[in-house]
Order: structure tokens, then C-alpha cells, then sequence
């Protein structure tokens, strides 16, 4: 179907339902009657009782779980924002098809699927892989600060093709989604998408991204300035889908769909850090239901994203100086998800082990 209107995205974000409340004191009753001191896996048993009230009920379940890494190129490139050349974006997507990527390592180590998907690089197809999903919306997205970054309908195909995913992967019985992105220059965008939508100044948000030096940090905050400038009309309307598609990027708009649908599924999503923390921010404006079945994986150690998550309102799961993206962060996340599963469902109850449970 290719209806990619506002109003059948509205139709599918008003299917998403909030995670009850009232579920909370019945995950937190079965963890507190485990064999162990009240409270003594921390945030482990938080991530537990988040799963059970995301699966409406239901026993946490973590596995299996895919990271779905989203590649697409960004014309702001242009303005020399970034260390590397926009050809590593294709040539990182090839890594990742031959296994050599960090991403693919933590994968294979945290034992979960990875899919890369190519919403919008650019150039021509690449050879077709059995973990490659080709189904991009255009080749790069245009300059933002020049003007906008996609058309609106642009935007809604991304994040339509999000939602695809997401809908795919759950009829493939996959319980846990993780975020990933490849798009060199895509903290620029997702700077933006962060001043735009929470007010913050491009001063206290810019970082080094890809490994800048001090002097292009000033200039990249130049940049951010200048596109949020050329999109004024666009900030200044509040809208969180207007502004995406003003700052955004297929690949960030291509994941905020995926976080949306995913939560509509009743899936877990673990967001990585930067970039998806963007998608993130823009599905919870376009969706704020979506929060509920989300966990910020780490806390990237971009300089800006603690005022992030701050006006998010999230705490990170993983302080681990991080910044590679790719879903290195959702990788390691998934197996925490994993663990808090385990314990909920595997670990004995006081009666069941014979044990006093004191008091």
C-alpha cells in the first residue's frame, strides 16, 4: 500500500496502547517473593517488571530478539561535519554484511539476529545478503542547512518502512527489537532534532560525533544553528512530524517508526544511544505510549546527551563510555533484558525452596 498520508500514520499511532499501570504491584509481588533480599537485583528486576507490563501480563520473554541497523546518507555532509567521507556509510554497510563490524561482534556475542537495512544511501543497490533488507526511500536526504531535509511524504515513507519491519519481525515471533543506525554525518541531524524539540541550544548539545576535533565542533554547532535557521518555520510549529522531516533522516525516521510499531506489538525495543536516541525522541512526541516498551540501552558519551535524556525524563540502562552506534549498545542491553527474564521466571520463590523468607 502506498497511502503514506498523516492520516494513516495517525491510524496506527492511535493503536498503540499505554502499558497498565495496575501491572506494576503483580510483577513487583512474584520478584519480592524470590529467593533473595526485597530489592537486591536492582535494575534488573525494574527491566523484569517493565517486560511484564509491555507483554500486558504476560511472563517477560526477551528472546528471540533482532537489532535492526538502518544505513542512509545525509546531504548536510556537505558542510564538512563529519571525520569521515560520506562513501564510508556504503562501505560500513559492507562491513556489516561480511561480519567485520563492531556490531556484528556484539551480536554474535549477545547471541542475537542482526538486519541491515538500507533506507536510503547513496548510490546504487548492493548485492542482494540474506541479512540486508533493501528498501530505501531516496539517495540521501538533502542539506538541512539549507532547507528541509526530506518531503513530509518522504518522512512518512521511512517511517512507514519502520513500522514495516517492526510488523515483519513480530509475525517472525520476535519478541525484543534494538535500534541501530549507519549514516556518516547523522549526529548533525540528530543534534538538531534535539534543540528543535526540547529547546536546547546547539552549544551544550554538539559533539564530536565521529571524532571532530574542538574546532569542528564549533563549526558543526554553526552548522545546527544555520539548519535550524533555514527550518525555522518548521521548529517553530511544534510539530514532531513536521520537524523530522525538517531535520531528520531516513534512517532516524525509519527507526522512530520501528519504536512505534513496536510498541504497538507489545515488543520490547532497546534503543542505542546517539542517533537512535533521536528516533526515540521523535516517536515518543509523534507517540508517547511508545515509552513504556522502550529502554535507553547506555549513555552515550557524547558530550551532549546527558541534557537529553534529562529532558527526556530516561535514565540509561549502561554507563560504558560508548559511542560507536551501529546498536553496540542495544546488543549489550538485550542481554540484561535477558537475564531479568531469567530471573523472573527461573528463580525459586521462598516456599517453593523451602527457604525463610525472614521478617
Amino acid at each position: 500500500m502506498n497511502d503514506f498520508t498523516r492520516d494513516r500514520f495517525q491510524q496506527v499511532v492511535s493503536k498503540v496502547q499505554e502499558v497498565d499501570p495496575a501491572l506494576e504491584p503483580l510483577a513487583r509481588a512474584h520478584l519480592d517473593n524470590l529467593t533473595k533480599p526485597l530489592g537486591s537485583l536492582g535494575r534488573l528486576e525494574d527491566l523484569a517488571t517493565k517486560m511484564f507490563m509491555a507483554s500486558g501480563g504476560r511472563i517477560p520473554e526477551a528472546d528471540p530478539a533482532c537489532i535492526y541497523t538502518i544505513a542512509g546518507d545525509h546531504g548536510v555532509n556537505a558542510e564538512n561535519v563529519s571525520y569521515f567521507p560520506q562513501e564510508v556509510t556504503r562501505q560500513m554497510v559492507e562491513n556489516f554484511l561480511t561480519g567485520g563490524a563492531g556490531i556484528n561482534v556484539l551480536a554474535r556475542t549477545s547471541g542475537v539476529e542482526l538486519m541491515v537495512v538500507d533506507a536510503g544511501c547513496v548510490g546504487g543497490p548492493f548485492p542482494d545478503h540474506p541479512n540486508l533488507i533493501q528498501r530505501r526511500v531516496g539517495c540521501g536526504t538533502a542539506n538541512i542547512s539549507k532547507g528541509p531535509a526530506m518531503t513530509e511524504e518522504q518522512c512518512l515513507r521511512a517511517l512507514f518502512l519502520g513500522m514495516e519491519l517492526a510488523d515483519e519481525a513480530h509475525a517472525q515471533g520476535i519478541r525484543t527489537l534494538g535500534t541501530g543506525e549507519m549514516g556518516v554525518s547523522n549526529t548533525t541531524p540528530s543534534t538538531a532534532l534535539y534543540c528543535a524539540y526540547f529547546d536546547l541550544d546547539p552549544a551544550d548539545i554538539t559533539g564530536p560525533g565521529g571524532g571532530i576535533d574542538a574546532a569542528g565542533v564549533i563549526h558543526k554547532t554553526g552548522v545546527v544553528r544555520a539548519a535550524l535557521e533555514a527550518n525555522s518555520s518548521a521548529v517553530a510549529s511544534g510539530d514532531p512530524l513536521t520537524i523530522l522531516t525538517a531535520l531528520g533522516g531516513y534512517e532516524i525516521a525509519a527507526l522512530a517508526g520501528l519504536i512505534i510499531s513496536g510498541a504497538g506489538n507489545r515488543q520490547m525495543v532497546c534503543i542505542d544511544g546517539f542517533i537512535s536516541t533521536a528516533a526515540y525522541a521523535a516517536a515518543s512526541l509523534l507517540c508517547p505510549a511508545v515509552g513504556g516498551y522502550c529502554v535507553l540501552s547506555h549513555a552515550s558519551a557524547e558530550p551532549g546527551y546527558a541534557r537529553v535524556v534529562e529532558a527526556l525524563g530516561r535514565r540509561p540502562l549502561l554507563h560504558l563510555g560508548m559511542r560507536l552506534g551501529e546498536g553496540s549498545g542495544a546488543a549489550l542491553s538485550m542481554f540484561m533484558l535477558r537475564a531479568a527474564a531469567n530471573v523472573y521466571n527461573q528463580m525459586a520463590t521462598f516456599s517453593d525452596a523451602g527457604v525463610d523468607a525472614g521478617g
